[in-house]
This record gives C-alpha cells, structure tokens and sequence, in this order.
C-alpha cells in the first residue's frame, strides 16, 4: 500500500477526499475536545434519565427524580401560604366593615386585592379599574349597586344578571322600541339630555318630560338619580356607562342594555372576594 498523500504545505496526511480540487486533510481533534463532547453526552443522558425530558403520547417521562418546575412552584406558594395563613383566616372572618380600622390587615387585602384585581377583573374594567364602554369605571363615586365595601363584595360574590349564581344582583331595562314610537323615543331621550345638562331639544325634553314620569320614573326615581335598589343608574350626572350622546341614548332606550358579570365565589375564596372589595373600595370611589 502506498503512503497517504501529504500536503505540502502544511506537510498534514491528505484522507484521499478531494472536492473540486480541494483536498481534505486528516487533522483530528483536539483531545480535550474530544473528552468534553464524551462529557456532554454522558452529562445528557444522566440528565434525561434523572429528569423529565422525553415527550410521550400524554405526557412526558417524570425522571427518577420526579422534579418539575410545576411541583417547585408549588412547594414556593405553599410556604407562602402557611406564613400568611393567620392573615387569611382573619381576613375570612371579619366583617367587611371593620375592616379599614385593623391597619395590617387592611394593607394585607388592599395589596393581595390589587393582585387579584389584575389577574382576574382587569380584562373589563382595565388594570387601572377606569373601566370601558359597558363597564363600569370603578374609579369615580358613581355605583350601581352601591359603593360601601359589604356591597361591594356581594356584587363581586354573585355578579350581575348572570344564570350561574341565584343572588346574583337582577335588573332589566325593557326595550322601548316595542313600546313607544321612535318620536317618544327621541322626546326621551332630548329629556334626559337636558336632566344631564346636556345640549338638547327645549320643546321635545318637555314633551319627553310627561313620558319619562310615565314610562322611566319607576326605576330612575322622578328626579332621574336612580335606584341603586334596582340598580338603575343616575341619569342627571356626566357618568355614562354605554355614553350620552344622542344616539347612543336611542340606541340604549330603543333596545335596552344587558350587560352580564360573572359570580367569582365559585372561583376565588372569601378572604379573596374580601380583598378584592377592600381594594376596589379605597381606588377613590368607596363610600363609607
């Protein structure tokens, strides 16, 4: 057998592979490199071994270790728990309105509240509780059912016109396009523009006067400042749920409005709704 070809350049033994004239020389790897590679692969398989690595059809292996990343989690929130255990248990106990005055406690709810607030209420009424067209601002005084904070936590307990909860908090504004025509409507309306100190119509809010006291008084109260009872909103404010332009209100008197919150009892603890309340109650809004 004849020797192997040599560069001679760099005088390396060529491996007899030749690409387009380019000859590939036999030069090895380095030996450490060689032994960390060995290393890296041991290393892995030791690691699929001890640790959950490869996927199966429902899940994947647990290791001999049975680590996961969940269970570590988990293990963290319990300490957690235990450590505020005794906070948890007084807050579950306490009757909401006495709360304020039990400063550590208070600033226990307020803190754990704003957490929960954003994980679970903020995709409708915003991280900052501002609210949105439908749903209402929590930041300003104005509350339909009411803003001291037992009331509070029975609206976020049963939520609103939903069918899950039983105590869910009812009302239902009929739609006046079935019952008045669209001139009594629109008299309606330009009325309670101008209970609002809007810009409107003198002669239609006149005549739409005689239809509100007919038809609105009921629930909106004769003043038009609502029932919180019935949970009808203070039409004589700058506070609009849907808006107050002209034809939002037709729209809103023509087809009545329907909106729906959900009851979180069945889904956070008392001491949770409890937190949650007392962190809604001091945004700005709360009543005493």
């Amino acid at each position: 057998m004849s020797d192997p070809k040599k560069d001679e350049i760099t005088g390396v033994e060529s491996t007899g592979h030749s690409w387009d004239g380019i000859e590939e020389l036999n030069n090895p790897l380095p030996r450490w490199w060689l032994w960390t590679l060995y290393l890296c692969i041991i290393w892995a398989i030791g690691y699929t071994i001890a640790y959950p690595a490869w996927p199966g059809i429902t899940k994947a292996t647990s290791g001999l270790l049975g680590y996961s990343t969940r269970g570590e989690v988990a293990e963290q929130i319990a300490v957690v728990e235990a450590r505020n255990a005794p906070l948890i248990n007084a807050l579950t106990d306490i009757e909401l309105a006495a709360l304020p005055e039990n400063d550590d406690l208070h600033r226990f709810a307020v803190a754990g509240g704003g957490a929960i607030f954003r994980t679970y209420c903020s995709q409708c009424h915003g991280s900052g509780a501002a609210g949105a067209t439908g749903y209402p601002n929590l930041l300003d005084d104005d509350w339909l059912w009411g803003g001291k904070i037992d009331q509070i936590a029975t609206t976020i307990r049963h939520g609103i016109r939903n069918d899950v909860d039983p105590d869910a908090l009812w009302s239902q504004m009929p739609a006046f396009g079935d019952i008045l025509e669209p001139a009594e409507i629109n008299d309606v309306v330009q009325y309670v523009r101008a209970m609002s100190g809007q810009g409107h119509d003198a002669a239609a809010a006149e005549a739409g006067s005689e239809i509100f006291l007919e038809q609105c008084s009921a629930c909106h109260g004769e003043d038009g400042k609502g029932n919180r009872d019935m949970g009808a909103p203070n039409l004589t404010d700058a506070i609009w749920l849907y808006g107050g332009s002209v034809e939002t209100l037709t729209y809103t008197v023509t087809n009545s409005r329907f909106g729906v919150m959900p009851p979180w009892s069945n889904r956070l603890s008392e001491a949770e709704i409890k937190a949650v309340a007392a962190y809604v109650h001091q945004l700005g809004g709360g009543e005493e």
